[in-house]
């Protein structure tokens, strides 16, 4: 049995450092309520490109960076990207055979999952109930899928990411 080293890793650790920014990054008050879920597009492609690296795991870390990063109550992103990575996990080769408008609908449902995960934790902790705006990043990020699918799959190729 011959092991060969795993390729690129600072690659996959780079694209989440850059959807990490893209969520911090100051938006005008009328757009924060567009941004996309760009942490969880990023962990879905990973997870469904290179499952043995990227798994239940790093979507747990990544959660609680974003929740440090947020302010929200610790553990409410990892809990929802955990089971995304999962769920991504289970159904990589299925999801790598689809063509890209499937793949744009499945990664829709993935993003309404989290978003629903969210919306229980927010109503578990008393929150108010956020308005019909809190349903747009899952449309925004269903649309940039096939832009992001295709750079990261770019990189991926580039640099040999195995």
């Amino acid at each position: 049995m011959t092991l060969t080293p795993r390729r690129g890793g600072m690659v996959i650790l780079l694209s989440f450092v850059v959807a990490l920014l893209l969520m911090v990054l100051p938006l005008p008050e009328w757009a924060r309520s567009f941004r996309p879920q760009w942490y969880t597009l990023v962990l879905i492609y990973w997870a469904m490109a290179s499952p043995q690296r990227v798994g239940v795991g790093v979507g747990w870390l990544t959660g609680i960076v974003v929740d440090v990063l947020t302010g929200t109550l610790l553990g409410q992103h990892a809990l929802s990207l955990s089971l995304i990575a999962f769920i991504t996990q289970k159904l990589h080769q299925r999801l790598r055979l689809f063509p890209i408008w499937q793949q744009s609908l499945t990664v829709l449902l993935l993003l309404l999952v989290e978003k629903l995960l969210e919306l229980w934790v927010m109503g578990t902790v008393s929150q108010p109930v956020p308005s019909l705006l809190f349903w747009a990043p899952p449309l925004i990020g269903t649309l940039l899928w096939p832009w992001i699918m295709v750079v990261l799959r770019d990189l991926r190729r580039k640099f040999q990411v195995s």
